[in-house]
């Protein structure tokens, strides 16, 4: 077996204008591996999400040494692996799969992702209380790093009232107090609100639009997005219009690659090369 050579991909719907893969083979090449990294694209393959353990299997067989997992995924890959870290069990929700040893191990990178990219890019915003817009498995990733980086009051909005509020009881147990609430009424949480924080595939180039009423966002709030395609969505664009400061989730897509990337290799990439190197293939695609 050549320890040099890596073979790992992305699972998820809609994915082909991924930047993962350049991210992940270029820090490869930089690290001096024959580093590939594949798109198992469920709508280009014509699958359903239940095709998930049959996709699996393939990358196994293939000699994967692991995949990242992306929407529509997140939460229903769980029962189809062998143990999961510790993150990954609190969080109830997967992002990278390591393929060892007939084991598959999942991790999630996502909430560090979020949390290192909300450090650097927003770092001296009020945190009295923050809309979070999605409960589903980016949004609970999201939801422990607002926690953990001192917003004090959380309101959860998803589709799915059972989810925000068993989201909302899980961080309450997690940080033993009342730190989140699920809510309905997205405006009137907004009218309180330092800031918005968006972890729902909308603006996305398959799900267009805003997620929200354009007149909720106000000058004084900040608004973090984690769609990265197109870098500046629907939703970063009015809240720059406003006034506001914007996080747009290329940062948080960096960090929680190159913590993947560790996982799958067992090597440090260097976080600022794979930044800069982020930032040029953006400007390549906008």
């Amino acid at each position: 077996m050549d320890n040099n050579k890596f073979l790992v991909g992305l699972i998820g719907a809609d994915i082909q204008m991924s930047k993962s893969p350049a991210l992940h083979e270029t820090e490869g090449r930089h690290l001096g591996l024959d580093y590939e990294y594949e798109l198992v694209d469920l709508a280009e393959r014509g699958l359903p999400a239940s095709a998930l353990p049959d996709l699996l299997s393939e990358l196994e067989s293939r000699g994967f040494a692991g995949t990242n997992i992306t929407h529509p995924c997140k939460q229903t890959v769980l029962p189809h692996l062998t143990r999961l870290s510790e993150d990954a069990k609190m969080l109830g929700a997967v992002n990278t799969v390591v393929l060892r040893n007939g084991e598959r191990i999942g991790h999630n990178t996502d909430w560090y992702g979020f949390y290192r990219n909300f450090e650097r890019g927003l770092p001296d915003v009020a945190k009295a209380h923050a809309v979070l817009l999605g409960a589903g498995g980016a949004g609970v990733a999201v939801a422990h790093a607002a926690v953990k980086l001192g917003i004090e009051k959380l309101s959860i909005f998803d589709q799915d009232e059972r989810r925000a509020s068993t989201l909302a009881d899980q961080l309450n147990e997690r940080f033993s107090g009342e730190v989140a609430r699920s809510v309905r009424d997205v405006g009137a949480a907004l009218a309180s609100a330092d800031g918005l924080i968006h972890a729902t595939p909308t603006g996305m180039p398959s799900h267009p639009g805003l997620p929200i009423d354009p007149d909720w966002i106000q000058h004084r709030h900040w608004v973090a997005d984690i769609v990265y395609m197109p870098l500046v969505t629907e939703l970063l664009a009015l809240a720059k219009q406003q006034g506001c400061r914007t996080l747009p989730g290329g940062g948080m897509t960096v960090f929680q690659a190159a913590a993947a990337f560790e996982l799958f290799t067992g090597l440090s990439p260097d976080t600022e090369r794979m930044s800069r190197h982020f930032d040029e293939l953006c400007r390549v695609t906008a």
